[in-house]
């Protein structure tokens, strides 16, 4: 008897210990299949492609834009201008005039023209040069004898050749007195002072008649 109940109570340990052991299996199993990854055996799949594919879905089509509206062409305003009145006055003509011999015929009298007036030109070189009255020498003498040397220009030790300009007129006169280059220290104010009290000249002729000329001349400036 005891035999018996001891072999009972074995098996149902095995039995028990079957158990157990066959649902940690069980579990176990279970697990590792939840947990189980698998990999394919195919190729790997080219990065660059799938960039290019996904950046020509994004690609935007070009949007067709309306064409703009044609400008509105402004007509022009034609505003309606009356008709000119017309002038009725009428203008009688008599031409029925006889004309005898002892009919008066009034001269018709034509005003002379008026003369321009020429103004007078001023000669460089004519044909007859003009001269001071007893020639060149009397001129020198009677410059050397009424030129005074300035003080100013004395003192400064100024000298040398004022250049002067003229012009004598038709009568023999000296007129328009120009310094054209001077030396300054009051010699070329004295040259203008002596020439307006020279007596005049005999004056220039051009075919005959007087005329006016034009003339440069050096005064030399020279302490004694």
């Amino acid at each position: 008897m005891n035999l018996k109940k001891k072999s009972k109570a074995d098996l149902s340990k095995k039995a028990t210990l079957f158990l157990n052991i066959g649902l940690v299996i069980s579990l176990s199993l279970t697990i590792v299949a939840f947990e189980w990854k698998t990999y394919g055996d195919g190729v790997f799949a080219d990065l660059g492609l799938i960039s290019e594919e996904f950046e020509d879905l994004l690609e935007i089509p070009p949007t067709e834009q309306p064409p703009p509206p044609p400008p509105v062409i402004q007509q022009p305003e034609i505003i309606e201008v009356p008709d000119e009145e017309e002038i009725e006055q009428e203008i009688e003509v008599n031409l029925d005039v006889e004309i005898t011999e002892e009919t008066a015929i009034e001269e018709i009298v034509f005003d002379d023209a008026p003369e321009e007036e020429v103004a007078d030109e001023v000669f460089v070189i004519v044909e007859e040069q003009p001269t001071p009255v007893g020639g060149m020498s009397a001129f020198n003498k009677f410059i050397s004898k009424n030129m005074k040397y300035p003080s100013k220009a004395r003192r400064m030790g100024i000298q040398g050749k004022v250049y002067v300009q003229f012009v004598i007129d038709k009568d023999g006169s000296i007129t328009e007195i120009q310094i054209i280059k001077g030396i300054g220290g009051g010699c070329n104010e004295e040259v203008v002072r002596v020439l307006n009290s020279h007596p005049k000249w005999n004056p220039g002729k051009q075919r005959g008649k007087p005329v006016k000329v034009k003339m440069t001349l050096p005064i030399v400036f020279k302490p004694n």
